[in-house]
This record gives structure tokens, C-alpha cells and sequence, in this order.
């Protein structure tokens, strides 16, 4: 970023965002490459989430991706159990865990998730930027390349630039695409004449553009402008959040001279590093910014100019707004305790509800618009439909038989329900009880859903009959 545009921020940055001008054109930013600790962290990090993301897809559990997120097919697929519409309780259920974890997370923690494992940071970041900094050099080679005449070296580079980007976006897409419709059907899509999977390749394509547009020209304006998270910061955040800040009242007033004590200037140089190195183009000391990813450039860039200069580390760090203001340190404090707590039972909820989950449900009521029936003189019988979802990956032949031994289930067709596997199976039968054991008008009875000998679930449905005199 030119010294102008830097000045000009500084000038009114809270006119606009700092990658746009007062005539709304779109200020490209050249960020310089930044080095320190928490780089090398993130960068850690950036492997680990690569390797998950890499090898998720071919996992399988039973038979079962462990991960697939099916939305044509309305088939989600989470830690190898399939859902289906039917779930959609728990849906909801993880939906608002969803929200009430962004909303405390961030208070507590601010934009963490952002700046370490957001996909759009981390393969921004680590993996597009990097290639553009082998290619083209640091930010001050990439300025002067954008500013220089398209001559040879000009268009080799950039060709060779946007051809490698697209490639990376092209085998990004075949994974993201891998966790909507599976390895397997990738594969078909892959191998398997076009004409047969021309939707399919269409989406392939699809996802490639979107996102070599994205890491190719759009990049840090997905996080200011498209993405929600990043515009919730401003009602999620407070003032004792974490987050990258500037410590202003170690840093002011600034200066370059080094008898700061003499001139009563604090230890912020005026150097201009955090703003360098910075991807989203703002200034951090102008305080807690919408484009702020809490990537932690700034951070780096700040303890080097620190070491180089004699000072302490730590003019830029995590802090919390009221840390600054009262030279605290960051502290775990007790909100932050009991948002942690709060956040950890939610999850243990959604964990044991998706592993207590059933694989079979079934759901059996009464014929509708039928009372019971007499059968001779002594039984008395109810007709059920019954309609059974198996979820698991193989056939079930299903049988259903009462739970007391006084009574008896005849199923109509003299035989099993068969239900395929992932599929849907319903049938009609019976429930025969004799009319001495029917005490009251409507009996609660219990059956027991059987695949041969083993019983699979148990489930409860009503008797109606005569009331005994």
C-alpha cells in the first residue's frame, strides 16, 4: 500500500472502508509478507486444517462417508450416521447451538476463527498469497509489476500467476464438490464420459470460477462485505472481547526520535509496518475495524520493529478493549469462564443426541377412520399402519411383535417388512388382545421392532376396545 493511500486512510478511516476511495473504486491492497511467532503458529495450524480437509472426503465409516453434506438429495451425513428430513429436529436443535456458539465465542474471544481456520483465510493466506509472493515477489515487487507496462515479463508472470490459481481452484472445487455428492460419485464424474454427468462437470465448473474469482480478485472483500459473520463484530463484540489491538496508551503520541523519554512520545514509531503487512489494508491503530480478521500480520510486524528499537513487545497484541484502557493484561476472566462452560454443554447435548440417535425409526398408528374389531367372542382387534426409515447400509427384514404375552401382531402378507437400505418400508398388521385383558376403553401397548431375533427399538401406540363390564 502506497504512503498516500496509508495517509489518506489515516485522514477519515472511519468514512469507509479502507480498501475503497472516496469515489467507491476498489484500492487494491499489496501486503507485505509478514514473518514472527504467531505466522509460524498459524502456519501450524494451516497444516492441520489442510490434512483434515484433505482426507476427510475418503473416510469412511460402515460403508459411509464420514462427512457429506448431500443438499440435492436433502442426505446429510455426519460422523459416518446419515440424516434425513425426518431429523430434522436435530437440525434445528444444531442450528441454534450454531448461533448461541458464534454469539458467545465472539464475545468472548472475538474474531479467533477468523484470522486461524476459516477456510477463506487460511487458503487466502497460506496457500494463494504464498504462491503470489514465489511468482511476483513481496508487495513492493507487486507494486511496481501492476504499475509497469505489459511486456514480457509482465505477461508471464500474471499468466502464470492466474493459470496456477485457477488449477488450485479447480482441485479445491473437486473436494468441496467430494463432500456434497461423495467420493465415489466424484470419481464416476471424473472418469465416466461427459455426457453422462454434464450437471455434475457444469457444478465442477461452477465452483472452480467462483473460487478463482474469489482468491483471485475479490480476496479480503468476502470478509467485508459478503461474509455475515464478519459484519455481526460490531453487536457481537464489547469491550471486554479479545481481540488485536493497539495499545494506545503506550504507543501515543507517536514519534521517530530516539529520545523518546525527553519528548514525552510514546513507543510507537510511526513506522508503518502494521499497516503493510496488514490484508485487508487498514491501520489497527485507529482501533477495532469491520476488516479486521484478527490475522495477527500486525502483531509480527510491531515485536520486530520492537526488538529493533529497544522496546518491549506487545505495543500490538490480543487485549480487550477495557485491558488497553486499564493496563491489564488479558485475563480468563469469569464471563469468559462460564461462556466456555455454557459452550461445552451445548455440544456434549448435539453429541450425545447425534450418538444416541437411532438408526431405525418407525412410526405406527392407528387406521384412520377404523374402530376396533370383534373376533369371536373372546379377542378384539386394531388395525396399524406402519412406516419404518432405515438408516443404515444394509437391508432390514423387520418384524413387529407385542411386548406382553397375552396378545399377538399379525402382519398383513404373512411376512417380514422389508426395508432396503437408506430407504423408506411401511406395511399394515393386527394387534390381536383378548377381550378379558382390555380394562379400559383406550390401552397403552408396547411393540418391539425385531430384525429376526434382535431387537432393534421399541415403540408405543394405543389399543382401542370395548370397556370390559
Amino acid at each position: 500500500m502506497a504512503k498516500e493511500d496509508i495517509e489518506t486512510i489515516e485522514e477519515s478511516f472511519r468514512d469507509r472502508i479502507a480498501t475503497v476511495d472516496a469515489k467507491g473504486k476498489r484500492k487494491w491492497v499489496f501486503a507485505q509478507k509478514p514473518r514472527g511467532r504467531f505466522t509460524n503458529m498459524r502456519k501450524y495450524v494451516s497444516w492441520i486444517f489442510f490434512l483434515i480437509f484433505l482426507t476427510l472426503p475418503f473416510i469412511f465409516v460402515n460403508g459411509r462417508p464420514l462427512f457429506l453434506f448431500n443438499i440435492p438429495e436433502a442426505k446429510f451425513i455426519i460422523f459416518g450416521k446419515v440424516f434425513w428430513p425426518q431429523d430434522f429436529f436435530i437440525f434445528g436443535l444444531a442450528m441454534v447451538s450454531f448461533v448461541i456458539f458464534i454469539v458467545l465465542f465472539t464475545a468472548a474471544f472475538g474474531r479467533l476463527f477468523c484470522g486461524w481456520v476459516c477456510p477463506q483465510t487460511v487458503f487466502m493466506e497460506m496457500v494463494f498469497r504464498k504462491i503470489e509472493y514465489f511468482i511476483e515477489g513481496d508487495a513492493n515487487e507487486q507494486r511496481l509489476l501492476a504499475k509497469a507496462p505489459w511486456d514480457t515479463n509482465k505477461i508471464l508472470k500474471k499468466t502464470t500467476k492466474h493459470v496456477v490459481f485457477y488449477l488450485l481452484s479447480f482441485i479445491i472445487a473437486n473436494y468441496f464438490l467430494a463432500y456434497i455428492i461423495g467420493v465415489k460419485d466424484l470419481w464416476k464424474i471424473i472418469t465416466e464420459p461427459v455426457s453422462e454427468h454434464f450437471v455434475g462437470l457444469l457444478s465442477l465448473m461452477v465452483f472452480s470460477g467462483v473460487f478463482y474469482a474469489v482468491y483471485a480478485f475479490f480476496r479480503e472483500q468476502v470478509c467485508t462485505v459478503v461474509c455475515p459473520y464478519g459484519r455481526l463484530q460490531g453487536v457481537l463484540l464489547d469491550r471486554n472481547s479479545m481481540i488485536v489491538a493497539y495499545d494506545y496508551k503506550r504507543g501515543e503520541p507517536r514519534g521517530k526520535v530516539k529520545d523518546k523519554e525527553s519528548q514525552h512520545l510514546g513507543d510507537c514509531i510511526d513506522c508503518l509496518q502494521c499497516v503493510k503487512v496488514c490484508p485487508t489494508g487498514i491501520d489497527i491503530r485507529n482501533g477495532t475495524q469491520l476488516e479486521c480478521v484478527n490475522c495477527t500480520a500486525c502483531i509480527d510486524a510491531c515485536d520486530n520493529i520492537m526488538d529493533k528499537v529497544g522496546r518491549p513487545r506487545g505495543l500490538i497484541r490480543y487485549a480487550s478493549e477495557n485491558g488497553i484502557e486499564n493496563r491489564e493484561h488479558l485475563k480468563y476472566t469469569t464471563r469468559m469462564k462460564l461462556y466456555t462452560a455454557l459452550l461445552l454443554v451445548l455440544v456434549v447435548i448435539l453429541s450425545t443426541l447425534l450418538i444416541t440417535r437411532k438408526d431405525v425409526d418407525a412410526t405406527i398408528m392407528r387406521t384412520p377412520g377404523m374402530l376396533f374389531q370383534e373376533r369371536g367372542t373372546d379377542s378384539v382387534s386394531n388395525l396399524y399402519n406402519i412406516k419404518v426409515v432405515n438408516k443404515t447400509m444394509k437391508d432390514i427384514p423387520l418384524t413387529v411383535r407385542l411386548e406382553r404375552g397375552d396378545g399377538k401382531v399379525e402382519i398383513i402378507g404373512n411376512g417380514p417388512i422389508h426395508v432396503k437400505q437408506e430407504g423408506q418400508g411401511s406395511g399394515s398388521f393386527f394387534i390381536v388382545l383378548p377381550r378379558k385383558s382390555i380394562l379400559d376403553r383406550k390401552t397403552t401397548l408396547q411393540l418391539g421392532l425385531y430384525e429376526g431375533e434382535h431387537r432393534i427399538d421399541r415403540v408405543k401406540t394405543n389399543f382401542l376396545g370395548p370397556v370390559a363390564e
